[in-house]
Protein backbone atom coordinates (compact mmCIF):
# COMPACT_ATOMS: atom_id res chain seq x y z
CA UNK A 1 0.00 0.00 0.00
CA UNK A 2 2.84 2.29 -0.56
CA UNK A 3 1.67 5.24 -2.32
CA UNK A 4 4.08 7.41 -4.68
CA UNK A 5 4.13 10.83 -5.88
CA UNK A 6 4.15 11.64 -9.63
CA UNK A 7 5.25 15.12 -9.18
CA UNK A 8 8.52 16.07 -11.07
CA UNK A 9 11.29 17.72 -9.17
CA UNK A 10 13.57 20.04 -10.00
CA UNK A 11 17.49 19.26 -9.72
CA UNK A 12 17.97 21.57 -7.13
CA UNK A 13 15.04 20.26 -4.84
CA UNK A 14 16.39 16.53 -5.75
CA UNK A 15 19.66 17.30 -5.19
CA UNK A 16 18.37 18.48 -1.26
CA UNK A 17 16.09 15.54 -1.03
CA UNK A 18 19.49 13.41 -1.66
CA UNK A 19 21.53 15.74 0.59
CA UNK A 20 18.99 15.25 3.55
CA UNK A 21 17.94 11.41 2.43
CA UNK A 22 14.63 12.37 2.27
CA UNK A 23 12.15 10.54 -0.55
CA UNK A 24 11.37 13.11 -3.46
CA UNK A 25 7.53 14.97 -3.61
CA UNK A 26 5.30 16.84 -1.24
CA UNK A 27 2.65 14.11 0.15
CA UNK A 28 1.90 13.61 4.23
CA UNK A 29 5.12 11.16 4.16
CA UNK A 30 7.60 13.25 2.52
CA UNK A 31 6.88 16.00 5.04
CA UNK A 32 6.90 13.80 7.77
CA UNK A 33 10.35 12.72 7.02
CA UNK A 34 11.54 16.40 6.54
CA UNK A 35 10.20 17.10 10.03
CA UNK A 36 11.76 14.13 11.22
CA UNK A 37 15.13 14.60 9.40
CA UNK A 38 15.93 18.35 8.49
CA UNK A 39 13.87 20.24 11.32
CA UNK A 40 14.27 17.37 13.80
CA UNK A 41 11.18 17.54 15.89
CA UNK A 42 10.44 14.26 16.66
CA UNK A 43 6.35 14.87 18.05
CA UNK A 44 5.96 17.05 15.43
CA UNK A 45 6.94 13.94 12.89
CA UNK A 46 4.97 11.61 15.12
CA UNK A 47 1.80 13.82 13.82
CA UNK A 48 2.68 13.93 10.21
CA UNK A 49 3.49 10.24 10.10
CA UNK A 50 -0.25 9.48 11.60
CA UNK A 51 -1.52 11.84 8.96
CA UNK A 52 0.32 9.60 5.98
CA UNK A 53 -0.94 6.43 7.27
CA UNK A 54 -4.34 7.77 7.33
CA UNK A 55 -4.11 9.40 3.82
CA UNK A 56 -2.61 5.82 2.86
CA UNK A 57 0.59 7.51 1.78
CA UNK A 58 3.62 5.40 2.09
CA UNK A 59 1.77 3.35 4.77
CA UNK A 60 4.57 0.63 5.53
CA UNK A 61 7.57 2.78 5.45
CA UNK A 62 5.31 5.22 7.78
CA UNK A 63 3.92 3.14 10.26
CA UNK A 64 7.61 1.31 10.97
CA UNK A 65 9.18 5.15 10.90
CA UNK A 66 6.79 6.31 13.15
CA UNK A 67 6.98 3.45 15.41
CA UNK A 68 11.08 3.66 16.08
CA UNK A 69 10.23 7.67 16.50
CA UNK A 70 7.83 6.72 19.04
CA UNK A 71 10.50 4.40 20.74
CA UNK A 72 13.20 7.00 20.75
CA UNK A 73 10.65 9.41 22.67
CA UNK A 74 9.99 6.78 25.44
CA UNK A 75 6.58 5.96 23.90
CA UNK A 76 7.13 2.28 23.45
CA UNK A 77 4.20 0.96 24.24
CA UNK A 78 2.28 3.22 22.04
CA UNK A 79 4.38 2.27 19.43
CA UNK A 80 3.49 -1.62 20.06
CA UNK A 81 -0.51 -0.90 19.80
CA UNK A 82 -0.04 1.65 17.04
CA UNK A 83 1.68 -1.77 14.93
CA UNK A 84 -0.94 -4.27 16.30
CA UNK A 85 -3.97 -2.05 15.13
CA UNK A 86 -2.10 -0.88 11.64
CA UNK A 87 0.19 -3.38 10.23
CA UNK A 88 -3.21 -5.42 8.43
CA UNK A 89 -2.62 -1.92 6.32
CA UNK A 90 0.57 -2.94 5.22
CA UNK A 91 2.06 -5.20 2.55
CA UNK A 92 2.98 -8.87 3.05
CA UNK A 93 6.50 -8.03 1.86
CA UNK A 94 6.27 -5.51 5.25
CA UNK A 95 5.57 -7.85 7.93
CA UNK A 96 9.27 -9.32 8.88
CA UNK A 97 10.24 -5.55 9.10
CA UNK A 98 7.25 -4.56 11.26
CA UNK A 99 8.24 -7.60 13.21
CA UNK A 100 11.45 -6.86 13.64
CA UNK A 101 10.56 -3.64 15.27
CA UNK A 102 8.34 -5.29 17.26
CA UNK A 103 10.37 -7.37 18.98
CA UNK A 104 12.26 -4.31 19.86
CA UNK A 105 9.50 -2.40 21.19
CA UNK A 106 8.87 -5.83 23.72
CA UNK A 107 12.45 -6.01 24.77
CA UNK A 108 12.57 -2.42 25.51
CA UNK A 109 9.14 -2.60 27.21
CA UNK A 110 10.44 -5.52 29.26
CA UNK A 111 7.71 -7.60 27.88
CA UNK A 112 9.49 -10.69 27.52
CA UNK A 113 6.71 -13.05 26.90
CA UNK A 114 5.67 -11.40 24.12
CA UNK A 115 9.31 -11.21 22.84
CA UNK A 116 10.04 -14.79 23.23
CA UNK A 117 6.71 -15.94 21.65
CA UNK A 118 7.53 -13.47 18.41
CA UNK A 119 10.73 -14.97 18.32
CA UNK A 120 9.70 -18.37 17.82
CA UNK A 121 7.19 -17.12 15.44
CA UNK A 122 10.05 -15.83 13.12
CA UNK A 123 12.10 -19.32 13.87
CA UNK A 124 8.85 -21.39 12.83
CA UNK A 125 8.60 -19.72 9.39
CA UNK A 126 12.16 -20.23 8.65
CA UNK A 127 11.57 -23.97 9.28
CA UNK A 128 8.82 -23.77 7.12
CA UNK A 129 10.13 -21.93 4.29
CA UNK A 130 8.01 -19.11 4.38
CA UNK A 131 11.09 -16.73 5.13
CA UNK A 132 12.76 -14.31 2.50
CA UNK A 133 10.01 -15.28 0.56
CA UNK A 134 11.83 -18.87 -0.54
CA UNK A 135 14.87 -17.26 -1.07
CA UNK A 136 18.43 -17.78 0.35
CA UNK A 137 19.20 -14.03 1.36
CA UNK A 138 17.72 -11.05 1.33
CA UNK A 139 18.71 -7.55 1.22
CA UNK A 140 19.04 -5.81 4.63
CA UNK A 141 19.17 -1.71 5.20
CA UNK A 142 21.59 -0.63 8.13
CA UNK A 143 22.68 3.04 8.82
CA UNK A 144 21.44 3.61 5.07
CA UNK A 145 23.54 0.82 3.74
CA UNK A 146 22.13 -2.23 1.92
CA UNK A 147 24.02 -5.69 3.19
CA UNK A 148 22.51 -9.58 2.13
CA UNK A 149 21.31 -11.91 4.90
CA UNK A 150 21.60 -15.33 4.26
CA UNK A 151 19.23 -17.86 5.86
CA UNK A 152 22.01 -19.24 8.20
CA UNK A 153 22.83 -15.30 9.65
CA UNK A 154 19.17 -14.69 10.12
CA UNK A 155 18.42 -17.83 12.04
CA UNK A 156 21.45 -17.27 14.05
CA UNK A 157 20.61 -13.92 14.87
CA UNK A 158 16.98 -14.80 16.11
CA UNK A 159 18.54 -17.31 18.37
CA UNK A 160 20.82 -14.97 19.94
CA UNK A 161 18.12 -12.50 20.20
CA UNK A 162 15.84 -15.41 22.10
CA UNK A 163 18.51 -16.49 23.78
CA UNK A 164 19.04 -13.42 25.71
CA UNK A 165 15.28 -12.94 26.05
CA UNK A 166 15.83 -16.48 28.44
CA UNK A 167 18.64 -14.95 30.06
CA UNK A 168 16.21 -12.17 31.29
CA UNK A 169 13.79 -14.46 32.51
CA UNK A 170 16.74 -16.25 34.39
CA UNK A 171 16.51 -19.62 32.15
CA UNK A 172 19.52 -20.38 31.95
CA UNK A 173 19.18 -23.52 30.47
CA UNK A 174 16.96 -22.85 28.31
CA UNK A 175 19.42 -19.93 27.10
CA UNK A 176 22.21 -22.36 27.21
CA UNK A 177 20.07 -24.47 24.49
CA UNK A 178 19.62 -21.61 22.08
CA UNK A 179 23.20 -20.24 21.96
CA UNK A 180 24.35 -23.27 21.69
CA UNK A 181 22.37 -23.99 18.95
CA UNK A 182 23.15 -20.45 17.47
CA UNK A 183 26.92 -20.93 17.66
CA UNK A 184 26.53 -24.41 15.21
CA UNK A 185 25.70 -22.18 12.53
CA UNK A 186 27.26 -18.92 12.69
CA UNK A 187 29.59 -18.99 15.76
CA UNK A 188 31.15 -15.44 17.38
CA UNK A 189 32.30 -14.34 20.31
CA UNK A 190 29.29 -12.57 21.53
CA UNK A 191 27.02 -15.15 21.65
CA UNK A 192 29.94 -17.22 23.27
CA UNK A 193 30.06 -14.59 26.03
CA UNK A 194 26.62 -15.21 26.96
CA UNK A 195 26.56 -18.84 26.49
CA UNK A 196 29.80 -19.08 28.78
CA UNK A 197 27.61 -16.57 31.41
CA UNK A 198 25.06 -19.36 31.19
CA UNK A 199 27.11 -21.87 32.31
CA UNK A 200 28.84 -20.13 34.94
CA UNK A 201 24.79 -19.29 36.12
CA UNK A 202 24.72 -23.29 35.97
CA UNK A 203 27.84 -23.40 38.09
CA UNK A 204 29.49 -25.58 35.12
CA UNK A 205 32.61 -23.64 35.14
CA UNK A 206 35.25 -25.73 33.35
CA UNK A 207 32.61 -25.54 30.63
CA UNK A 208 32.27 -21.74 31.03
CA UNK A 209 36.33 -21.29 30.49
CA UNK A 210 36.90 -23.24 27.56
CA UNK A 211 33.83 -21.54 26.33
CA UNK A 212 35.58 -18.02 26.80
CA UNK A 213 39.05 -19.25 25.94
CA UNK A 214 38.30 -19.82 22.50
CA UNK A 215 37.14 -15.96 22.34
CA UNK A 216 40.56 -14.74 23.83
CA UNK A 217 42.09 -17.34 21.17
CA UNK A 218 40.27 -16.01 18.28
CA UNK A 219 39.04 -18.85 17.19
CA UNK A 220 35.55 -17.22 16.63
CA UNK A 221 34.23 -14.50 14.28
CA UNK A 222 34.26 -11.05 15.98
CA UNK A 223 37.12 -12.43 18.68
CA UNK A 224 39.10 -9.20 17.92
CA UNK A 225 36.42 -6.88 19.02
CA UNK A 226 37.55 -5.25 22.15
CA UNK A 227 34.33 -5.45 24.17
CA UNK A 228 33.93 -9.17 23.57
CA UNK A 229 37.42 -9.93 24.94
CA UNK A 230 36.62 -7.61 27.90
CA UNK A 231 33.91 -9.33 28.58
CA UNK A 232 35.54 -12.72 28.54
CA UNK A 233 38.37 -11.64 30.67
CA UNK A 234 35.90 -10.54 32.59
CA UNK A 235 33.91 -13.88 32.65
CA UNK A 236 36.56 -15.93 33.37
CA UNK A 237 38.14 -13.30 36.21
CA UNK A 238 35.17 -14.27 37.73
CA UNK A 239 35.30 -17.64 38.06
CA UNK A 240 38.81 -17.88 38.88
CA UNK A 241 38.21 -18.72 42.39
CA UNK A 242 36.49 -22.49 41.34
CA UNK A 243 39.37 -22.88 38.57
CA UNK A 244 39.65 -26.42 40.11
CA UNK A 245 35.76 -27.15 39.45
CA UNK A 246 35.06 -30.51 37.74
CA UNK A 247 32.84 -30.24 34.43
CA UNK A 248 29.38 -30.85 35.31
CA UNK A 249 27.37 -33.21 33.50
CA UNK A 250 25.35 -31.75 30.41
CA UNK A 251 21.67 -31.61 31.69
CA UNK A 252 19.78 -34.38 29.91
CA UNK A 253 16.41 -33.98 28.84
CA UNK A 254 15.32 -29.58 28.87
CA UNK A 255 12.16 -29.44 30.04
CA UNK A 256 11.20 -26.12 28.17
CA UNK A 257 8.01 -24.92 27.60
CA UNK A 258 5.65 -26.76 24.72
CA UNK A 259 9.34 -28.74 23.92
CA UNK A 260 9.85 -25.91 21.21
CA UNK A 261 13.74 -26.09 21.51
CA UNK A 262 13.45 -30.07 20.35
CA UNK A 263 11.72 -28.49 17.29
CA UNK A 264 15.01 -26.97 16.13
CA UNK A 265 16.99 -30.24 15.83
CA UNK A 266 15.68 -30.41 12.41
CA UNK A 267 15.93 -27.16 11.31
CA UNK A 268 20.02 -27.06 12.42
CA UNK A 269 20.54 -30.35 10.70
CA UNK A 270 19.34 -28.62 7.21
CA UNK A 271 21.48 -25.86 7.86
CA UNK A 272 24.24 -27.74 8.40
CA UNK A 273 23.84 -30.15 5.63
CA UNK A 274 25.35 -29.72 2.40
CA UNK A 275 23.72 -28.54 -1.04
CA UNK A 276 21.82 -31.47 -3.10
CA UNK A 277 19.46 -28.94 -4.80
CA UNK A 278 19.58 -25.52 -6.58
CA UNK A 279 17.10 -24.50 -3.38
CA UNK A 280 18.46 -24.20 0.12
CA UNK A 281 18.00 -27.79 2.40
CA UNK A 282 15.62 -25.66 4.87
CA UNK A 283 13.54 -25.05 1.92
CA UNK A 284 12.62 -28.20 1.18
CA UNK A 285 9.16 -29.66 1.59
CA UNK A 286 9.30 -31.02 5.66
CA UNK A 287 6.92 -32.05 8.26
CA UNK A 288 4.77 -29.58 9.89
CA UNK A 289 6.62 -28.49 13.14
CA UNK A 290 3.80 -29.62 15.89
CA UNK A 291 4.54 -33.17 14.05
CA UNK A 292 8.20 -32.92 14.99
CA UNK A 293 7.31 -32.09 18.65
CA UNK A 294 4.60 -34.66 18.58
CA UNK A 295 7.59 -37.71 18.23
Amino acid sequence: MEGSSTMKVSPRKEAYHVIHKLPPGDTPYVRAKHVQLVQKDPEAAIVLFWKAINAGDRVDSALKDMAVVMKQQDRAEEAIEAIKSFRDRCSKQAQESLDNVLIDLYKKCGRLEEQIELLKQKLRMIYQGEAFNGRPTKTARSHGRKFQVTVRQETSRILGNLGWAYMQQTNYEAAEAVYRKAQMIDPDANKACNLGLCLIKQARYAEARSVLEDVLQGKLCGSDDPKSRNRAEELLHEIEPWQSATVSSVPSGLSLEDAFMEGLDKLMNQLTTPYRSRRLPIFEEISPLRDQLAC
